[in-house]
């Protein structure tokens, strides 16, 4: 499949370069920034009235429901504002990714469970490096369950938001301007700084942001899809914050399972930042790309069919 690209002069009826349309129909340029001006009020209201709902119900974003009514009013926003630019396309949001009928399939839960082992393998790393311990249970029993499944909700909430916002909308869309890799290198960069300003940011943390991003959108190609970079993403975060308790991207949160102990010097142990940030995380997410390499074949996203607009293709005929 190639790469469709708006670079390339496309001329109107009369032969001149024609600023509004390409050969995909308006111009990537024009319909991102359609999407920001839509997003962006909305992200904007929705941040007020999260803070409003966390301020009523004095919830703490340390917890599952602080980090629901913090992160929940977003999705909606994000997908709402990516339904109507698909409404102005003709497109639905299975061209940026999510097509709902794929909704927690079987490459989900492979990427889930390729997620959480590979977070137990990158801790044991760290173990046998002598930078980690697990330490002890720290929840009674009868509250184990009630936090895995409380945590397993706001996780995906912040798993959706984040795949959605860069390897969404904004990736497709900018496919089909520059192409699908070089889109790709700017939303993986733009992941990468945006983790620059969370706590415990400056070390490798934005580094190992950006090269995640790059692996799942890897998986994005070859899978036509975000189910699986979604499974990977909430299996990793639920891991880190409920199972065994360590910082999540610079993020600590209560009710967790293990009391895990991370220390020593930033480069191995990640730091503030937690885990991610670790040297040995950079050299997982390297195996992760050869896994995923040789493991899905074929290029399945974008998908032609989306990228083409018939129905400007036939008004201009």
């Amino acid at each position: 499949m190639a790469d469709s690209n708006e670079s390339a002069a496309h001329p109107d009826a009369g032969g001149h370069y024609n600023w509004l349309h390409g050969p995909n129909g308006l111009r990537a340029g024009w319909r991102l920034a359609i999407f920001f001006a839509i997003f962006i009020p909305l992200g904007y209201g929705v941040g007020l009235c999260a803070g409003q709902l966390l301020r009523s119900q004095h919830a703490d974003r340390a917890t599952p429901l602080g980090g629901i009514l913090t992160l929940g009013p977003f999705v909606p926003a994000l997908l709402l504002a990516s339904w109507i630019m698909g409404k102005i396309e003709g497109r639905g949001l299975a061209a940026y990714g999510l097509p709902w009928r794929r909704a927690f399939g079987r490459q989900f839960w492979q990427g889930a469970a390729f997620g959480f082992l590979s977070l137990t393998a990158l801790l044991l790393a760290m173990k046998l490096a002598g930078v980690l311990s697990f330490g002890q249970i720290t929840l009674p029993t009868a509250d184990t369950f009630r936090y895995a499944v409380a945590w397993a909700v706001p996780l995906f909430l912040a798993a959706l938001l984040e795949d959605f916002t860069y390897r969404g909308y904004l990736l497709f869309t900018l496919s089909t301007g520059i192409g699908f890799w070089p889109a790709a290198i700017v939303t993986s960069l733009l992941m990468g700084g945006i983790h620059y300003f969370n706590p415990g940011g400056h070390g490798l943390g934005p580094v190992a942001a950006t090269m995640y991003c790059l692996v799942t959108v890897l998986v994005l190609r070859r899978t036509g899809d975000l189910w699986m970079p979604l499974g990977i993403h909430w299996a990793w975060g639920w891991g880190e914050i409920f199972f065994y308790g360590v910082t999540s991207s610079g993020f600590t949160a209560r009710g967790h399972l293990l009391a895990t102990s991370v220390y020593g010097p930033q480069w191995l142990s990640g730091g503030a930042f937690g885990p991610e940030a670790s040297v040995l995380n950079l050299a997982l997410l390297l195996i992760w790309w050869i896994i995923f390499s040789r493991w899905l074949r074929g290029v399945k996203y974008p998908n032609p069919d989306y990228v083409r607009k018939p129905r400007i293709a036939a008004a201009s005929a």
